[in-house]
């Protein structure tokens, strides 16, 4: 039965050798663990030998069975679901654990990285602000992170662009890496030359190199 909720639960995308490592990857709030941005990240990172297991939040999963979409799940209930994750890969595997996310899901693993010992963070278009107002802040537990942490962050990113970034404090462990002409979701300008496949393969390596380092 364990056995069975671990695969229910979890979806794998794993390297064709041994994988460097696993990272316990979250989506955003508008899409779910199969978006198409996740999709082809997983494969991306596999193609650099890190192994991915997605999941859904439980307002993703209700949305998926209804066939309609639904609002985010109040932060406290994100949280546990995170905790909930961890604890389940942890009841079935050993070794270090990389926590990681897109924007919703990325900053929700930061709140609790060091709580759970993770190896690791990485953060996919983290939202410093939500959209339009850039006085509410969400960077004050960064100040303080000790879990080695990358962020790699769209330079035109509407929850926080270049310029905003810069005069935010962040703690030393915490590293932010820039995706020239790029927005929230990464996505290029035109203008720039990149595709988006280029620039999804352009994170994966970033990711990779991260995580072989140890952050």
């Amino acid at each position: 039965m364990a056995d069975e909720l671990y695969l229910a639960t979890f979806r794998e995308v794993r390297p064709a050798g041994t994988p460097l490592a696993t990272l316990l990857l979250a989506h955003g709030a508008g899409a779910g663990m199969d978006s198409p941005f996740l999709e082809q990240l997983a494969v991306e990172l596999a193609r650099r030998e890190i192994r991915t297991l997605r999941f859904d939040f439980p307002y993703m999963a209700c949305a998926r069975a209804e066939g309609r979409r639904r609002p985010p799940n109040p932060a406290a209930v994100l949280l546990e679901h995170w905790r909930q994750m961890v604890a389940l890969w942890r009841a079935a595997e050993s070794g270090p654990l990389w926590l990681a996310g897109k924007s919703m899901g990325g900053r929700m693993a930061s709140l609790l990285a060091d709580e759970l010992g993770a190896a690791g963070l990485i953060c996919l278009g983290y939202p410093f602000h939500p959209a339009g107002k850039p006085e509410r802040l969400r960077t004050e537990h960064l100040a303080t992170l000790a879990t080695p942490t990358l962020i790699v962050q769209g330079e035109r990113d509407a929850l926080g662009n270049r310029e905003e970034v810069a005069g935010y404090t962040l703690a030393p462990s915490v590293e932010v890496q820039w995706i020239a002409t790029a927005d929230h979701d990464l996505k290029p300008l035109k203008s720039s030359g990149l595709s988006r496949a280029q620039v999804l393969a352009d994170t994966a390596a970033r990711v990779a190199a991260f995580v072989r380092t140890g952050g």
